[in-house]
């Protein structure tokens, strides 16, 4: 998975073409919901269920990565950055500060 995260950082334009990340396909579609809904939600169902200290570290991490990548594309590929831009960057270095606090790490 960390590989495949990692290509689809670096290289976001080859692996979208691969998957097809376009949802006005059925495989767009597929794969959106496949990798962008399949698996956050297993992770957040994990972390529900199994509520320990490493699932809400897993969960924090996550959404500050989400945040520090979208942060990092500013730079690299210079997207719009209206209001749900900078709502949704609130909200994953919010969730993700919010889930490591709650699993005890401390910057």
């Amino acid at each position: 998975m960390c590989a495949s995260g990692v290509a689809g950082v670096l290289t976001p334009d080859d692996v979208g073409k691969a998957l097809e990340l376009s949802p006005a396909t059925p495989r767009g579609r597929t794969e959106v919901r496949a990798g962008l809904g399949g698996t956050y939600a297993a992770l957040g169902a994990w972390a529900l269920a199994d509520r320990s200290p490493a699932a809400k570290r897993a969960i924090g991490f996550t959404w500050l990565g989400a945040g520090a990548v979208r942060l990092a594309s500013l730079a690299v590929d210079r997207p719009r950055t209206g209001a749900p831009f900078w709502a949704y960057l609130a909200v994953e270095l919010g969730l993700g500060s919010a889930a490591l606090r709650e699993a005890g790490v401390h910057a």
